[in-house]
């Protein structure tokens, strides 16, 4: 063999001798992405980009491993080199479309999806084209949740909260303070486990607030949910026996649910639910209004998606009934999940299949006309979502106060639990009523005004005369009805200082016949007040009296007025309908012995507590001035000539 042969041939051996490593290295990167080790994996694949060595390949890995890892920063970063490769799969286009969403570039993420779209795949329900003003729509949203502070954090997962007679129940990977750690090799942090913590604490939590019983294995356990009565405990928990984890066929360790009961505060005879199986997951248990339904979400078979939410019914005994999928409304062909159903029965649920603001979001569903359908899904908008992925909501007893967790930035680990309150949408509403027949009066025009008297809304009463309008709070309004042949009717209303949990305010109106009359639109008869608990005309009411009187014998001689009187709501019912109707004839006598002809007040009525103008009913809390505001007399033009 020549030199130049020998040569070649050394260098042949040394470059085949060098790839033996590179060959390993994949192997090792691809067995540990198999097993779900996406952090050692992407280290790996990361390596291999830097040496050139099967770049594309290792690249396409590298950027599903931090979308796996719930990282879109960098799983755009290197997504974006992905899809300019050649012959790459069309399913990159959708991927790096999914990751920009996580980095809220949408117009760019709507970009790489018409291009998915273009190259032949198929869209599912998370398509900003099905509605193209949806960002617009849930940031111009008026903000129902706030968000408060959570001191139960750690710089591990925590989620899953959900509070149960003044204690907060959470899902969390901390493991400190515990001598061996072992570590789930999806995300390279500890096991699960389920912590208790006093709702509202300002104090952290560690390893020593685990409940007690037979909950926390050394595998995954949690999220969990419990019986109204508190004896019963429907928990999440990874399916192993003996210690050893159970495989399905693909060699992947599923979920299960559990029940456990209370016994001498130890939760305790844990049972595997049939509703389980070996070759799918079943987790994230929820409970309906009455305990009578387990949601849950499944990718069990029949399963549209990633995995859907499923329920079944349970019988007084506590045996389960047929699994019934919850529907196509609500599932989609991507993956729902974290399901919860709060006290009007509506549930909510976690979805990236759904158009949303990110990776998984939150949403409401809304049902039809019967209460019992559900016809359409509802995002939660901001702040309760964002970019990155938001799950495991629920609501406490009282409707205003809840938790959910997100992996956002700015929270202390990986997913954190955010507390909410959340202000209901107020809104005034009433029945016009035909003063004469009290019949309904449909098609009635309905105004609002604010306190300058400007358009707020408008609106016309159904055929039961009822009308309801949304309204801000911290306002004072006036709302009118008005209607070809009555006289028109308003009442004047605030919605300052009321309790956050009040979500109606009432306001019914009447509406007299005109009788063949002109209607002078400038007549103005301003109302009276009176002192707590009296029924004594004051000086500034004879003054307005006295300026009806004038108006009544000297501009209007043929002016007809109904007198309507009106108390706080402090006192009994029945008190106050005599106080009312004290008043009134206060009024009405007041009226007459300055020469008013009785035949001229068609009526003087007490309404006693009744028809407030504010939300100041009882049990709420409210300042002198506004009860004032209900202490008061007002009076009807009937008739004007």
């Amino acid at each position: 063999m020549n030199t130049k042969s020998y040569i070649l041939v050394c260098m042949a051996l040394m470059l085949s001798l060098s790839m033996f490593p590179q060959q390993g290295k994949q192997k090792r990167a691809d067995t540990l992405f198999n097993k779900f080790s996406f952090v050692k994996a992407a280290k790996l694949y990361r390596e291999l980009v830097q040496d050139n060595y099967n770049r594309n390949y290792a690249m396409r890995k590298l950027a599903d491993s931090y979308a796996f890892l719930r990282d879109p920063r960098n799983a755009s970063r290197y997504y974006k080199s992905v899809v300019k490769q050649k012959d790459v799969p069309i399913e990159y286009y959708y991927k790096y479309a999914q990751s920009l969403r996580g980095m809220k570039k949408y117009e760019e993420s709507q970009k790489w999806i018409k291009r998915y779209k273009d190259s032949g795949g198929v869209v599912n329900a998370n398509d900003f084209s099905k509605d193209v003003n949806f960002i617009t729509s849930v940031f111009g949203a008026k903000q129902q949740y706030f968000l408060d502070r959570v001191r139960f954090n750690s710089k591990y997962s925590d989620f899953g909260a959900f509070e149960h007679d003044g204690k907060v129940y959470f899902a969390s990977a901390r493991d400190e303070g515990v001598t061996v750690k072992r570590l789930y090799g999806w995300n390279e942090q500890p096991f699960l486990d389920v912590y208790v913590a006093e709702a509202g604490s300002k104090r952290n939590v560690d390893h020593t607030a685990k409940v007690k019983g037979d909950i926390n294995s050394i595998y995954h356990d949690g999220p969990v949910t419990i019986t109204k009565d508190g004896k019963t405990m429907y928990f999440s928990r990874n399916n192993f026996k003996d210690d050893i984890e159970l495989k399905d066929k693909n060699g992947l360790t599923n979920m299960k649910i559990y029940r456990a009961t209370l016994v001498d505060s130890l939760w305790t005879n844990v049972i595997d639910l049939p509703i389980n199986g070996d070759e799918f997951s079943t987790q994230h248990a929820a409970l309906n209004i009455d305990d009578t339904k387990l949601y849950f979400a499944s990718d069990r078979p029949g399963t549209r998606g990633g995995s859907d939410i499923w329920y079944v019914d349970i019988a007084p005994d506590g045996t389960l009934g047929e699994v019934k999928n919850a529907g196509n409304v609500i599932n989609t062909e991507s993956a729902e999940g974290f399901p919860f159903i709060n006290n009007e029965g509506v549930l909510f649920f976690s979805s990236d299949g759904h158009t949303g603001l990110g990776l998984l979001d939150i949403f409401a569903t809304i049902k039809g006309d019967d209460e019992k359908s559900i016809v359409d899904v509802i995002n939660l908008g901001i702040p309760v979502n964002s970019n990155k992925d938001d799950f495991a909501f629920s609501m406490n007893q009282d409707g205003i106060t809840g938790y959910f967790a997100s992996n956002r930035q700015g929270g202390r680990g990986s997913d954190d639990i955010y507390a909410f309150h959340r202000e209901p949408v107020l809104h005034v509403e009433g029945v016009v009523t035909d003063a004469i027949n009290t019949n309904p009066v449909a098609g009635a025009k309905i105004t609002l005004f604010d306190k300058d008297d400007n358009q707020v809304a408008f609106m016309e009463t159904d055929e039961n005369g009822y009308y309801q309008i949304n309204i801000d709070r911290n306002n004072d309004y006036k709302i009118v009805a008005s209607q070809d042949k009555y006289i028109e009717d308003y009442r004047e209303f605030t919605s300052k200082n009321i309790q956050t949990e009040l979500i109606t305010i009432s306001a019914n109106l009447l509406l007299n016949p005109v009788q063949d009359v002109v209607k002078l639109a400038d007549i103005s008869l301003n109302t009276i007040y009176f002192d707590f608990n009296s029924h004594d005309i004051r000086k500034d009411a004879q003054i307005e009296l006295d300026k009806i009187v004038n108006l009544m014998q000297n501009d209007y001689p043929e002016m007809v007025i109904r007198i309507e009187s009106h108390t706080d709501s402090r006192g009994k019912l029945s008190y106050n309908d005599k106080l009312s109707i004290d008043r009134a004839n206060s009024t009405y006598e007041y009226l007459i012995s300055k020469g008013i002809d009785p035949v001229r007040i068609t009526e003087h009525q007490g309404f006693g507590e009744r028809r407030l103008t504010n939300g100041c009913e009882d049990g709420q809390d409210c300042e002198e001035e506004e009860h004032q505001l209900n202490r008061r007399t007002q009076f009807i033009v009937v008739q004007m000539e």
